[in-house]
């Protein structure tokens, strides 16, 4: 929870700079095309007693939202969708026997908007799932879900499809911003999406919040952040509104002087850390927030937390594979992403080849640094005790001037370090990316501009 707003405003002005989400290391933006056509089945085959994730990229949606930057496609063509779940149930099919052979630990659909998908797509696609795997004992399926292209009653049917999670895109509930970010929808049915999947026993429902959109203020974010508590939402995803129109098209539609900037968008931000706390959420990682009877609570409580390229979790460790086009798999230490663009994933499925663009795999020392990145990212500290029994080396004399570069943070009282832990203190949370970024071997002046600040 935040106390003092004015010492964190001074702090942010002083090391908000542009830095990796690290949902990997290295990041993806160290992909090559070295990996162009790889085949996955052989990695995938390798750890045949372990347990797999499962990711489905759905790119398309119906409408375009000017803030978003992700890789979608804006239809209301529904056959497009359906020539696209053939492609995918190719691709499965292509692993073969390879994934068959692996337990199917949890699935994910995100997007774009898997909700886009017909019931008779949706349907048709987990048929040839649960053809492909066999599920491990524990087993969770979670979707995204844009609530202006579905009604009340397709929450049933994801029950009866197996899902257990939910996430809905809500972003803001304010009609003015809505409108200003092309994205008009109702809260009073967002609040019935959610009734309905509590009624049928959903484990665990998350709402997408963005701070920063045009037209934003304290007092219309305020209500945003109480319809989300009202309507009863397990966690909720607090992201910043990265402006970037030289790289995202529609974002040359946002009206650049309604932009909360500055502190101003601080202000939101830091405002809503308190809300949620206030309403009895808790701090998970960096922005997610989430009711103390959520597993992702109770993760991040236990020192469990996870983090991969679809953000925090509670799910262990294990191999992530994804299909759909610019999907991102990361198979025992090798990253892969397919084609990006919808046509030349057509043509490598129906080609008969794999649908790997780029990759590349972890190095020895990409895997040590990532071990103390994602400590940061998840535990907020570095056992030195662990890092020493997992790598065979004195985290100090590793990492001596990676620690120096950390001085003015210590100094500001945003790190503490002694000969135990390596640790972000509650003061320096939420500079935990600049923390990460001391010991990113790949990050360069040149990189940096690629993402957004790190507050």
């Amino acid at each position: 929870m935040v106390n003092n707003f004015e010492d964190l405003l001074t702090l942010c002005d002083k090391y908000d700079i542009a830095g990796p989400r690290y949902t990997s290391y290295p990041t993806a933006l160290e992909m090559n095309d070295s990996k162009a056509r790889e085949d996955r089945s052989a990695l995938i085959a390798s750890r045949p007693e372990q347990p797999i994730a499962l990711y489905v990229h759905i790119p398309f949606c119906h409408k375009l939202c000017y803030y978003c930057g992700c890789n979608k496609i804006v239809s209301n063509d529904q056959f497009k969708a359906e020539r696209y779940v053939d492609a995918l149930i190719k691709e499965l099919q292509q692993l073969g026997d390879s994934i068959s052979g692996r337990k199917l630990r949890s699935l994910h659909l995100g997007g774009g908007t898997p909700s886009f998908l017909t019931s008779s797509q949706i349907a048709r696609l987990m048929t040839a799932i649960e053809c492909s795997f066999s599920k491990s004992q524990v087993f969770e399926a979670s979707i995204e879900l844009d609530s202006r292209s579905i009604e009340v009653d397709y929450i049933n049917l994801l029950c009866d499809l197996g899902f257990s999670r939910l996430s809905i895109g809500i972003q803001d509930t304010d009609e003015s911003v809505q409108n200003a970010i092309n994205r008009i929808q109702s809260s009073e049915h967002i609040g019935d999406l959610v009734r309905r999947a509590k009624s049928l026993g959903f484990k665990s429902i998350n709402a997408d919040l963005i701070y920063g959109l045009p037209r934003q203020s304290l007092v219309t974010f305020k209500k945003t952040v109480d319809d989300v508590v009202q309507f009863g939402f397990d966690r909720v995803s607090l992201f910043s509104y990265a402006h970037l129109p030289r790289r995202f098209k529609a974002q040359r539609l946002i009206a650049t002087d309604e932009l909360p900037v500055g502190h101003d968008k601080l202000k939101l931000m830091l405002s809503a850390q308190r809300w949620l706390a206030q309403a009895g959420y808790r701090e998970v990682g960096m922005d997610h927030f989430a009711l103390p009877s959520d597993e992702l609570a109770q993760a991040a409580e236990s020192g469990s937390l996870n983090r991969n390229f679809q953000g925090y979790t509670a799910d262990p460790d294990i191999d992530l594979l994804a299909i759909g086009v610019s999907s991102i798999s990361d198979i025992n230490g090798t990253v892969l992403q397919n084609d990006k663009a919808l046509k030349d994933y057509y043509a490598s499925i129906d080609g008969g080849l794999s649908p790997v663009a780029v990759g590349f795999d972890r190095l020895p020392e990409d895997l040590l640094r990532g071990w103390v990145i994602k400590a940061l990212m998840c535990q907020f500290k570095v056992d030195k005790r662990q890092f020493a029994a997992a790598y065979g080396v004195s985290f100090d004399r590793y990492f001596a001037s990676e620690i120096e570069q950390l001085s003015d943070l210590m100094e500001d009282g945003l790190v503490s370090n002694d000969e135990v832990e390596l640790r972000v203190t509650h003061r320096g949370l939420l500079f935990v990316r600049r923390v990460a970024m001391a010991f990113d071997a790949y990050l360069s002046a040149k990189r940096q501009p690629a993402f957004s600040k790190v507050v």
